[in-house]
C-alpha cells in the first residue's frame, strides 16, 4: 500500500479549491454606498437613466462612478451624507409610480470578478436598519369576516319577500330575529346553503325566533392564513415603494409578521407607512348647504351620513353608498394641480371602478361629489411619564366640487398636504391591509453599531482560527499543519456557498461559523488520534494513514449527523437569529466533512503516499 491520490482526487480538490476562492474573494472587498434607480414595473429606459443622472450632476456631486446592470442605475458615493442627498435629488424629478429609487450597498470588489460572484448579504445587525414585530388584529379580521355575511343575510330575506326581521352583527355572532318562526326555519335553510362555513344556533321565546351564526373552527383558521398573506403582500409592496433595497419580510406563526430593513435609519416614516390604512372614499353629496347645518344638530336624513370638511371644520352631509373605494385605485401618483398649485393626487382607477364612476358621474352632471379621506393614526403621548398609546380614526372629507363632465379612469384628488399626498399616493398603490396590524416589538441598529459587529465578529473569527491551527500545528506537528489548511479551506468553502446562495449573514451566523471551526477539527483529531493507534501497534506508515482515515470516518459520521439533525430542527423551528445560527452551521458541517476528511487525506497522500518506513510527524 502506498497511498498515492489518484488523479481525479487532486483535480477535484484543486476545483474546489478554485471555485470556492472565487466565489469568496468578492467579501474581501467590502462595499460602497450606492443610490439604485430602477423600473418598478419596466426596465429603466435610457431617457429615465438620463434624468437620473443629470439630477445627481446638477447637484454638484464630484467624482460619482455609474454602474448600469440588470436593467438598473447604481451612482457611487463616498460617505453616506452624499448618498443621502443623492437619493433625494433624484427622488424630485423622477416619477414615483414608475421609477424605484432606493439606498443600496454593492459590492466594491472590480468588475471581473463580479461577473463570477458576488457577496452575501448582510443582516440588519451587520449593516444596520430597522426590525419591527407586526401583530395582526385576528379579532377584527374574524369580525369584518363574518360581518360581510350580513348585506348576503338581508338580500336573502327581501329577495323571500319577508317581513318583520333584524339582522346585525352584534356580541361576536352574526343573529337574525324575525317574527314568525316559520320564517326563521325557512331562512335556515337558505341561510346554510349560502354560508357553509357557519355553524348556526337557533332559538325563541315568547315573541321572536333566533338565528345566530359564527365562523366554523376550520373557516376562521383559513380566514387567519388569508389576512396573514395578504398583509405580507401589502407589507412587501409598502417596503418596495420605500426603496429598501434586500428587505426581510417573513411569517412568524399564524399571528405575527416580521419585518426588517436593511439601511432605513427612519423609523417614524417607516412606522407610518408600514402600519397606516389610509384610503379614499368617493361620494356624492346629500341636499344642501343648509341642510347640513341643520344636520349638525342630529337630524341626519335617512340615506345620508354627516361628514366634517377639513378646511373649515364645518358639517357637510354625503350620501351613504359609495361610488368608488382605495380599493379600487389601479394607481395613483403625488403631483401638484396645475390650476392653483397646490398637492395632488392623480389616481387611475381599475376597469370596474371606472365603469361605476363613470355611470355615477354621467347621472349627476351639475352636482357635487366629495372625497372622503380616512385614516387610522396613533397618538403618542405620556401620563405619569409611561407612553400611552391611541388609535383615533380620522375620516374627514378634503375636497368636494361640481362634476362638470363625466369621469372614467384617471382624474385627480386635492385637499392634501405636501407629505401626506405622497404618502397617500404610495399606501394606494401598495393597496390596503386586510386586517390591522400592531408593532409589538422595534428594535432599530445604527450603520456605526453594524460596522462594529463586523469587526468584532471578523475578528472573533481570525482569533480562533488563528489558535486552533498553531495548537494543531504544535501538538501534531506536519499532521496539524495539514489539518490547519483544511480548516481554513472549510472557512472559505463557507464563506463561498453563502456568497453563492446569495445568504444573509447574521451576527449569530458569525457564531455558528466560529463553532464550526472548532467542529471541523475535531474531525482532524479523531483521524490523527487513530493513525498514532496504529503506528503504536506496529503498523507500517502507509497502513496507519489508510486505517486512521478508514475506522475513524463512521465515528466522524455518526457525530456530524447529529449535529447536522439538530441544526436543520433549528432552521425549520426557529426565527430570525436562530435560522441564521442554523445557515451557517449547517453549510459548515458539510464543508467540514469534505475538508477534514477528503481534503486533508489528499494533501497528507501528496507528503506521504510512497513513502517507507514507520516514522510520521504526528
Amino acid at each position: 500500500m502506498n497511498n498515492a491520490n489518484p488523479l481525479w482526487k487532486v483535480l477535484l480538490l484543486a476545483a474546489v479549491v478554485l471555485t470556492g476562492a472565487v466565489l469568496a474573494l468578492p467579501n474581501l472587498f467590502g462595499s460602497d454606498l450606492a443610490v439604485q434607480v430602477s423600473g418598478r414595473q419596466d426596465p429603466l429606459t435610457p431617457d429615465m437613466q438620463f434624468t437620473a443622472k443629470t439630477a445627481i450632476n446638477e447637484a454638484g456631486f464630484e467624482g460619482v462612478e455609474y454602474r448600469e446592470e440588470d436593467n438598473r442605475l447604481v451612482a457611487l458615493f463616498q460617505n453616506q451624507e452624499d448618498q443621502l442627498k443623492a437619493r433625494d435629488q433624484v427622488l424630485s424629478v423622477v416619477e414615483p409610480s414608475s421609477t424605484s429609487v432606493a439606498l443600496n450597498l454593492v459590492s466594491a470588489s472590480p468588475d471581473w470578478l463580479r461577473k463570477f460572484s458576488e457577496p452575501m448579504y448582510l443582516g440588519l445587525d451587520l449593516r444596520g436598519g430597522v426590525h419591527f414585530l407586526f401583530e395582526v388584529d385576528m379579532d377584527e379580521a374574524i369580525k369584518s369576516a363574518e360581518e360581510r355575511f350580513v348585506s348576503d343575510w338581508k338580500r336573502i330575506v327581501r329577495e323571500e319577500k319577508i317581513k318583520g326581521f333584524k339582522i346585525q352583527h352584534a356580541n361576536g355572532a352574526i343573529s337574525a330575529r324575525f317574527n314568525v318562526e316559520a320564517d326563521r326555519d325557512r331562512m335556515l335553510e337558505l341561510f346554510r346553503q349560502e354560508g357553509r362555513d357557519l355553524d348556526f344556533k337557533t332559538s325563541e321565546d315568547n315573541k321572536y325566533g333566533y338565528i345566530e351564526a359564527n365562523l366554523t373552527d376550520a373557516a376562521v383558521v383559513t380566514e387567519k392564513r388569508a389576512v396573514l398573506q395578504q398583509n405580507i403582500t401589502t407589507l412587501r409592496n409598502r417596503v418596495n415603494e420605500l426603496g429598501v433595497s434586500e428587505p426581510v419580510i417573513q411569517q412568524q406563526g399564524l399571528e405575527r409578521i416580521v419585518v426588517q430593513l436593511p439601511g432605513v435609519q427612519d423609523t417614524a416614516r417607516a412606522k407610518r407607512i408600514l402600519g397606516a390604512t389610509a384610503t379614499l372614499e368617493y361620494r356624492l353629496t346629500h341636499g344642501r348647504e343648509g341642510d347640513w347645518a341643520a344636520a349638525r344638530s342630529g337630524s341626519v336624513p335617512a340615506g345620508a351620513r354627516l361628514y366634517t370638511r377639513r378646511d373649515t371644520g364645518g358639517p357637510i352631509l354625503l350620501q351613504r353608498d359609495i361610488i368608488v373605494t382605495g380599493d379600487q385605485i389601479k394607481d395613483a401618483s403625488a403631483g401638484f394641480d396645475q390650476q392653483s398649485g397646490s398637492p395632488a393626487v392623480f389616481v387611475n382607477l381599475d376597469g370596474a371602478g371606472a365603469k361605476r364612476m363613470q355611470a355615477v358621474t354621467a347621472e349627476n352632471v351639475g352636482n357635487l361629489m366629495a372625497v372622503v379621506y380616512k385614516e387610522n393614526r396613533i397618538d403618542v403621548s405620556f401620563v405619569d411619564g409611561e407612553e400611552v398609546v391611541k388609535e383615533r380614526k380620522v375620516e374627514d372629507v378634503i375636497n368636494f366640487a361640481t362634476i362638470n363632465d363625466v369621469l372614467s379612469h384617471r382624474f385627480q384628488t386635492t385637499g392634501l398636504g405636501g407629505n401626506e399626498a405622497t404618502d397617500l399616493a404610495l399606501l394606494l398603490r401598495a393597496g390596503s391591509l386586510k386586517a390591522p396590524i400592531n408593532i409589538v416589538e422595534e428594535r432599530t441598529v445604527g450603520p456605526s453599531l453594524g460596522a462594529d459587529n463586523i469587526r468584532q465578529g471578523f475578528l472573533s473569527a481570525v482569533v480562533g482560527l488563528i489558535i486552533v491551527v498553531l495548537f494543531m500545528a504544535w501538538y501534531y506537528r506536519v499532521f496539524g499543519m495539514v489539518a490547519g489548511a483544511a480548516l481554513i479551506l472549510n472557512v472559505v468553502l463557507i464563506v463561498a456557498v453563502l456568497s453563492l446562495l446569495q445568504a444573509t449573514l447574521t451576527l449569530p451566523g458569525i457564531a455558528g461559523i466560529v463553532l464550526t471551526t472548532g467542529m471541523a477539527v475535531d474531525a482532524n483529531v479523531l483521524i490523527f488520534e487513530r493513525i498514532r493507534e496504529e503506528l503504536r501497534s506496529g503498523s507500517s506508515m502507509q497502513v496507519a494513514i489508510s486505517a486512521g482515515y478508514d475506522k475513524a470516518f463512521s465515528t466522524i459520521a455518526d457525530a456530524n449527523i447529529t449535529t447536522l439533525i439538530a441544526a436543520i430542527v433549528l432552521f425549520s423551528m426557529g426565527t430570525g437569529a436562530i435560522k441564521g445560527f442554523a445557515i451557517t452551521l449547517t453549510i459548515g458541517i458539510l464543508t467540514s466533512m469534505f475538508t477534514a476528511i477528503f481534503g486533508s487525506r489528499v494533501l497528507i497522500n501528496a507528503i506521504y503516499g510512497g513513502k517507507r518506513g514507520k516514522a510520521l510527524a504526528i
